[in-house]
């Protein structure tokens, strides 16, 4: 190892520079499509709300009914373990991190429902359900009482309904404008897209706002719904929501499956139209594969089995969904949606107990890794990013403390997101 080694090279250095030269517009190709998560917080649910029934209180009126759920059928950790199948260890931090969660952060994402929760009305009525819904968006975000994310669904691109959608999204879009600007957390859902076209016209509208209000371009994301079998295999073959993501131009930050639409469209009976049908499995295994390096979140769907009734039905109802997150959660769908505060129980309970169980063993190997300790596991780059997310995740929604695991790890955020691939301070 002391000795000098001689390098010789057969290749001019002109040779380099030619392929650099060849594969340039395929950097910049893999540049503007794959640019990589973008290392902001994603939420752990979207929380469906029609928008006749949205109120200045629904964010915590949701919360309150929650916990009424959990004082009524859970009153301690070991009757909400016990109903779960959560291990001893689990049940009181989980337990008790379900709770000030539901004070103090009951919502994550809410969408204000102007598609199937709302269905179709006069159109004064839907007007003056738009103005009403930026009027209590740019309200809650001025109080400090709105989620981290809100925003609408609209109806869709087709043509019974597509003028009535661009109306409410105008309408929505311009109360918020007037009333101070379009807040952070913005989030829009465009539902039943079957077409590329339809996104480039979504993207052209969002374009046209942009322009007549000053926006810079590009400020106005939205979520592709998938929810329609054409948005997965298109008629000639290819996989739709592929191209869906190009035509969005960018600002599709997000691809929703639609549960129950996707599974009608492909014959499955009502009985078993759920989130582990096999139809959805390959409808989200294709979706995943299309938003993967493309910086698309991706969210699951819901369950339509409530948790209401007796203890013993609730409880049924509470296992049911919770096994359903935890699903979700093993195949890195890592959003979901919900349709009853009595969801949110069980939706923060498998979220939490998700990143709590493996708190320990992801710390330990991450803190290996970067301290190249070896182990009996060998981790390389794109696992450290996977468990760095992993770790990030968990603090994000509140199942673990920033604290916790810098003295696991010996790792800050900014650690964190340098290993995950995140901008730092994010």
């Amino acid at each position: 190892m002391g000795r000098d080694e001689t390098v010789a090279t057969s290749l001019a250095g002109a040779v380099g520079q030619e392929i650099g030269a060849s594969l340039a517009d395929v950097d910049a190709e893999l540049a503007r499509r794959y640019p990589g998560d973008p290392g902001t917080r994603q939420p752990v649910h979207t929380v469906y709300v029609p928008a006749d029934t949205f109120a200045a209180g629904t964010v915590r009126s949701w919360g309150d009914r929650a916990l009424a759920a959990l004082d009524e059928h859970a009153p301690d950790a070991g009757t909400f373990a016990a109903a779960l199948g959560l291990g001893d260890d689990l049940a009181g931090p989980v337990y008790r991190r379900v709770r000030e969660k539901l004070l103090r952060e009951p919502v994550e994402d809410l969408r204000i429902d102007f598609e199937d929760g709302y269905g179709p009305r006069p159109d004064a009525e839907e007007d003056a359900a738009a103005a009403r819904a930026a009027r209590l968006v740019a309200d809650a975000v001025a109080d400090g009482t709105a989620p981290p994310y809100l925003g609408i669904r609209m109806k869709c691109m087709e043509a019974a309904v597509r003028d009535r959608g661009i109306r409410t999204l105008d309408i929505f879009l311009t109360g918020l404008m007037d009333a101070g600007g379009l807040p952070d957390g913005l989030l829009l859902t465009l539902p039943k897209v079957s077409y590329p076209q339809q996104v480039t016209a979504m993207v052209r509208l969002l374009e046209e706002f942009e322009r007549a209000r000053g926006l810079r371009p590009g400020r106005i994301g939205f979520e592709i719904q998938i929810e329609t079998t054409q948005a997965v295999l298109g008629p000639d073959g290819r996989a739709t929501v592929a191209r869906m993501i190009d035509a969005a131009g960018g600002r599709a930050t997000g691809l929703h499956y639609g549960t129950f639409d996707y599974s009608a469209s492909c014959g499955v009976s009502a009985a078993y139209q759920s989130m582990d049908h096999p139809v959805a499995d390959h409808a989200k295994a294709v979706m995943q594969v299309a938003a993967a390096g493309t910086g698309v979140r991706l969210s699951d769907g819901s369950t339509n089995v409530l948790p209401v009734g007796t203890t013993a039905q609730v409880h049924d109802a509470w296992r049911l969904h919770h096994g359903l997150v935890r699903r979700s959660l093993a195949r890195a769908y890592y959003q979901g949606w919900d349709m009853h505060p009595g969801h949110l129980p069980t939706r923060y309970a498998a979220v939490y107990a998700f990143y709590r169980e493996g708190l320990d063993r992801a710390a330990e190997r991450l803190a290996a890794y970067v301290n190249r300790a070896g182990g009996a596991v060998l981790d390389e780059p794109a696992t450290a990013r996977a468990l760095s997310g992993y770790l990030l995740r968990g603090v994000d929604c509140g199942a673990t403390d920033a604290d916790e695991v810098a003295r696991l790890t010996g790792l800050s955020r900014a650690d964190l997101d340098r290993l995950a691939g995140r901008p730092a301070a994010s």
